[in-house]
């Protein structure tokens, strides 16, 4: 990243923390935002985050930490008048310039929120967390599904709907003037090209009517999630996608996150597999909570939105190959090749599990 510890200090003490600042250094493993963790000599919290927002993802960043804002807030006022189960929302720290993130010199865009002490994972232990995460799921689309949505910024236009990303892969395809190539890139272009019609199922039900538009949180990969020591969610974090969508996404990602028994950075390509058993598991969380604002048809394209998630993604991540590897981060030159070629493999094995897969949504909402 190139950022000096004397200049992230001077960064972060432009936010109005609670304590002295005793050292900034980076944190976690995040492919978009550059992200640190704060450590505070008093106050009510040791530790906090610090973040500078990926302007090259995000074209209007202070429409991301507007809907954080508004999320948050709504969440913690529907908390106020619920009882049962805690659920924890990150804070949002106010610079010392009255908003709430700061342009350093550089008109880099920063913004601080509070640490939440609890575990993330990269992958699935067992099935009583694949349950966990469903319920944290629904339990967030439960807490946001009065939120208007017209309160929300579109901070992504164009996030996963499908069709964009098959146009934007064309364009890459074409500048890259392929023919054939290596096999690998073969088979992801045959991939792709089989399953062009299909691509835009879940906007041509948004078109139709038979799906709507409501908050979602945009990225509910399993390691959004937040567990407490006793193996229980209690939150969701990077917000930075909460937009209006369809919550069939979110359902999607997830899925796609969770059940693929390889992990989202195998090199063994054999062994990605889409677990129907962790599937089940996963709705058995999710729909019980979210059962109050879903209808017939949310649960019709529960299917199509694992599929075509898990396909998009590897379009991204393809398309991002192509182009010289401009949006996802990456340490060698191929590793987004093989991210595609681990959710095209997910989605051929989301396609063979199919029958299996509407059978566990169809026994789980009745």
């Amino acid at each position: 990243m190139g950022f000096t510890r004397d200049f992230l200090v001077a960064v972060a003490e432009n936010f109005e923390f609670e304590g002295d600042i005793l050292d900034v250094r980076e944190y976690g493993s995040g492919r978009i935002n550059d992200t640190f963790l704060v450590t505070l000599k008093s106050g009510k919290q040791e530790r906090a985050i610090l973040q500078r927002i990926n302007e090259k993802v995000f074209a209007h960043p202070e429409q991301v930490v507007s809907n954080m804002r508004t999320v948050t807030d709504h969440i913690r006022e529907r908390l106020r008048h619920e009882q049962g189960r805690g659920w924890e929302v990150p804070g949002i720290f106010p610079a010392k310039n009255g908003k709430d993130y700061f342009l350093d010199q550089g008109n880099s865009f920063w913004r601080a929120m509070s640490f939440i002490n609890a575990s993330t994972y990269d992958k699935i232990k067992n099935i009583g967390q694949a349950r966990e995460v469903g319920y944290g799921l629904g339990r967030f689309h439960n807490l946001i599904s009065d939120l208007k949505t017209d309160r929300l910024f579109d901070t992504l236009e164009g996030f996963h709907v499908t069709p964009r990303y098959l146009h934007a892969f064309d364009r890459a395809v074409e500048a890259k003037e392929i023919n054939e190539g290596s096999s690998e890139i073969r088979y992801c272009l045959q991939f792709v090209n089989t399953r062009r019609k299909w691509a835009s199922v879940l906007e041509d039900a948004k078109e139709q009517k038979r799906l709507c538009l409501r908050p979602i949180h945009g990225d509910p990969k399993f390691d959004n999630i937040m567990f407490d020591e006793a193996g229980l969610a209690i939150g969701m974090i990077d917000l930075d996608t909460v937009k209006p969508g369809l919550v069939q996404y979110d359902i999607g990602d997830c899925l796609r996150s969770c059940c693929n028994s390889a992990g989202e950075e195998t090199v063994d390509l054999d062994a990605v597999h889409f677990r129907t058993d962790v599937c089940r598991a996963v709705l058995q969380g999710y729909i019980p909570v979210a059962s109050s604002f879903l209808d017939k048809s949310d649960y019709e394209f529960i299917y199509d939105s694992a599929r075509l998630i898990a396909f998009e993604l590897g379009l991204r991540f393809l398309t991002d190959h192509l182009a010289g590897n401009k949006y996802f981060k990456v340490k060698k030159k191929d590793d987004n090749l093989l991210r595609a070629l681990i959710q095209f493999k997910l989605t051929e094995s989301i396609e063979s599990r199919e029958s299996d897969i509407r059978s566990i949504i169809e026994d789980l909402k009745t």
